[in-house]
């Protein structure tokens, strides 16, 4: 499998793919795993899994979640190529005890993306723009109306699932710092 890239034109660039022309770099994005509950036995592996993707040695910082005693949490910046969120998702996704997030922030090549896992949930997936809003494609809006137009659902509902509300909701006691853990200040834009 090829490594991403992105064709950067020169000034007044005749041809795209001209060696003479343009200058190819490969494409990066980042983001951060956040991984807000994991039993002491699963942390080893859950490093173990995010070094696999990533393909380097990861050591995370893990301090005590306080909202689920017997469980640690962790944060790790991450870099790699587009599509490295949703393989750290999938990498994570099938230990029923971890509850995690990971982000990826939009790059040129691709839209960002949000994945949030919970044990009872599983896991919500989310295209995200430059100013980290959800973006909801149309076939999903299309499919959610279809079934509250049918009576199977209430459209506010199929909504807030869209939006991976149920997801907020069962993550956000974990997501405050607890003791020791970085805060991280994010301003508002608006």
């Amino acid at each position: 499998m090829g490594q991403d890239r992105y064709v950067c034109e020169a000034a007044g660039a005749a041809r795209e793919g001209d060696p003479r022309t343009a200058l190819e770099v490969p494409v990066t994005t980042r983001g951060v795993l956040y991984v807000h509950s994991a039993p002491r036995a699963l942390c080893p592996h859950v490093e173990w899994a995010v070094a696999d993707v990533l393909g380097g040695r990861v050591t995370l910082d893990w301090i005590r979640q306080p909202v689920a005693p017997g469980t640690w949490r962790s944060e790790f910046s991450w870099q790699g190529r587009p599509g490295t969120a949703s393989r750290l998702a999938s990498a994570l996704r099938g230990w029923h005890l971890l509850r995690f997030e990971v982000t990826a922030e939009p790059c040129a090549a691709a839209e960002g993306e949000r994945y949030s896992s919970t044990p009872d949930l599983g896991i919500f997936q989310a295209v995200t723009g430059i100013h980290g809003d959800i973006l909801i494609p149309e076939d999903r809006l299309r499919a959610a109306l279809g079934r509250a137009q049918r009576g199977e659902a209430d459209l506010a509902g199929e909504v807030a699932r869209l939006l991976g509300k149920p997801w907020d909701d069962e993550l956000e006691p974990f997501r405050h710092a607890g003791e020791g853990a970085p805060v991280r200040w994010l301003h508002e834009v608006v």
